[in-house]
């Protein structure tokens, strides 16, 4: 499994970044092709400006298909418009954890 950790402070406009989050995912989650294949978390720091992404997909075939889709570009531009130029990002590949997750 393959993943990334976004991270960036924020000290915007509340509704509408947890607006592009819901869309995000909400687009995310309605794509057949992503289904079980790729996941997509939003966190919030404790200090409440830090803000954490974290994504997992199978295979760099289904990292593709998901950028290849309009709204990830959308969704992007917002990160970089809500980070104040860019996000730091850091992509991993998981060599282990525990067998379950919780919600």
């Amino acid at each position: 499994m393959f993943g990334i950790v976004i991270e960036y402070d924020y000290a915007g406009d509340e509704a509408e970044w947890q607006d592009a989050i819901d869309t995000f995912t909400g687009q995310i989650d309605a794509d057949d092709r992503l289904r079980g294949r790729f996941s997509y978390q939003v966190n919030v720091s404790n200090d409440g400006n830090g803000r954490i992404h974290i994504g997992h997909w199978d295979e760099e075939e289904t990292l593709k298909h998901l950028q290849s889709q309009p709204y990830f570009g959308e969704f992007a531009e917002k990160v970089k418009k809500f980070s104040g130029g860019g996000p730091k990002s850091t992509g991993f590949k998981k060599l282990g954890g525990t067998e379950s997750t919780v919600a």
